[in-house]
């Protein structure tokens, strides 16, 4: 168990090498080309062209919205009779925000006034059989006054002192102001990136007094006019004017500022959205979907008395989103960007190599090929043997140049046969290699003279072709 864990420890002061292997396998190959391939086309289409990764970007948007509409509409109710209403009237809070209400239908409350008057039947705190049950002092619980201790029994709830009478009425199923649909909203969007210093605003600068009281948004013909239809853009949510206007909605108007700040300044617009944020499609007729609230105007009779109108009021609740991302070539994003691809490929490599050492059916020959352990020892063998081969290769190298030199002093000559001779010293022997005739090639016979020390003789001889031996001396 120790030499488990000393072999171990040693171990993790191995280092390890790279050590390339060319494999010659075509699919590994094919499928590596095709993952770099991938990542090339990631890194330009995804994230340079797509994503520009190689800028420099800021999300954080300071902004500033005014808004302003424009619009009247006329309406008559039992309650309250004829009754004119401008954008001083429906508009609330009237000072512009981002944030804003239109009124499109409600129920009034004429000529309250602080007294004593039965509890509405429609608040179940109220409802009560006996006086005990109307403890004095007690606020009714969602109700609209303080209870006396009295039991009203023609109403069956209990007497409170409050603005009375106490709100009554039925919402209408039409809205009162129809005609809200044709109201405009003017939208003035200030933004400014602080990192850049950029600043922008979404009316384009024009000398055209008119321009502004003319046009209307529109996504193709006017995409860059701040003023906008309400029937329009809660058409644009997928609901209707009517959906909204009997008992109210809220709108989500989104601005969304996305510069380029590599290309000229006039290239940064908004782009405008809008959704629906009070209630999904399948909700829209359930008790909770809607928007809705209470105020009340008050005034004085001739006496002094004082009156209040009660108004529960419908409409459309406007909340402006500014969002928006700005962007400049950077050096620093840009080498990032390039390293993640650089890494990705990195990534490929790993893969083919689990591929072409693991999962292929020559694995074990690669894993022996590509994986090579050294140690000390058996670095000094091999330089060993290294100098064995460099010493055995001069050796070669000395026995070859000397077969050479032999074979060049083996040149061939030409070997005659002649007639027998007395005499031994002048007598030529025939050499004891093959002699090849050359019977396809006749030659004429030819006269050679040999002269001894007795006589000169003529002898008749045909020449052939041999190889002359080494004498021995």
């Amino acid at each position: 168990m120790a030499q488990t864990w000393g072999n171990f420890l040693f171990s993790l002061l191995d280092y390890k090498t790279e050590k390339f292997v060319i494999a010659k396998n075509k699919k590994v190959g094919v499928l590596f080309r095709l993952f770099q391939l991938g990542v090339i086309g990631y890194l330009i289409g995804w994230v340079f062209l797509w994503k520009k990764g190689y800028q420099e970007t800021e999300e954080v948007i300071q902004s500033s919205v005014i808004t302003k509409l424009k619009g009247v509409d006329f309406t008559n109710s039992s309650q309250s009779g004829l009754q004119l209403w401008g954008a001083e009237d429906y508009v609330i809070p009237p000072q512009g925000d981002r944030v804003f209400f239109i009124v499109t239908n409600y129920v009034v409350t004429p000529n309250q006034k602080l007294g004593y008057c039965p509890e509405s039947p429609k608040v179940p705190d109220g409802l009560c059989t006996y006086d005990n049950e109307c403890v004095e002092g007690e606020s009714v619980i969602a109700g609209h006054g303080v209870k006396t201790g009295r039991c009203i029994n023609d109403t069956g709830t209990c007497e409170i002192h409050a603005w009375c009478p106490v709100e009554h009425g039925q919402t209408p199923s039409e809205p009162m102001l129809a005609k809200a649909e044709n109201f405009t909203i003017y939208v003035k969007n200030f933004i400014k990136f602080p990192k850049f210093a950029f600043s922008k605003l979404n009316v384009l600068p024009t000398i055209n007094s008119t321009y502004l009281k003319m046009c209307r948004y529109d996504k193709d013909h006017h995409p860059y006019c701040p003023i906008f239809l309400v029937g329009d853009v809660i058409n644009w949510t997928g609901y209707s004017f009517q959906d909204l206007a009997t008992k109210g909605g809220s709108i989500g108007f989104g601005i969304e500022w996305n510069c380029d700040l590599d290309k000229d300044e006039s290239q940064c617009n908004p782009e405008y959205s809008f959704t629906r944020l009070d209630s999904a499609k399948n909700s829209q007729n359930s008790a909770i979907s809607g928007y809705n609230f209470r105020f009340a105007r008050y005034y004085n009779d001739a006496a002094g008395q004082t009156y209040r109108n009660l108004f529960k009021v419908y409409g459309i609740h406007f909340d402006i989103l500014v969002n928006g991302k700005a962007g400049r070539f950077s050096i620093i994003p840009t080498v990032i960007s390039i390293g993640s691809g650089l890494a990705l490929m990195g990534a490929g490599v790993f893969v083919c190599d689990m591929i072409l050492l693991y999962m292929m059916s020559k694995s074990s020959f690669y894993r022996e090929t590509k994986f090579e352990a050294v140690t000390k020892k058996q670095s000094g063998k091999q330089r060993e043997r290294k100098h064995l081969r460099h010493h055995g290769h001069h050796r070669q190298d000395g026995r070859h140049k000397r077969e050479e030199k032999q074979g060049t002093e083996m040149q061939p000559l030409t070997s005659v046969s002649c007639q027998p001779n007395n005499n031994p010293e002048t007598q030529i022997q025939p050499t004891s290699s093959a002699l090849k005739t050359h019977s396809s090639e006749r030659r004429p016979q030819g006269t050679v003279s040999f002269r001894t020390q007795h006589a000169t003789e003529k002898q008749t001889i045909s020449p052939v072709s041999t190889l002359r031996t080494p004498r021995n001396q």
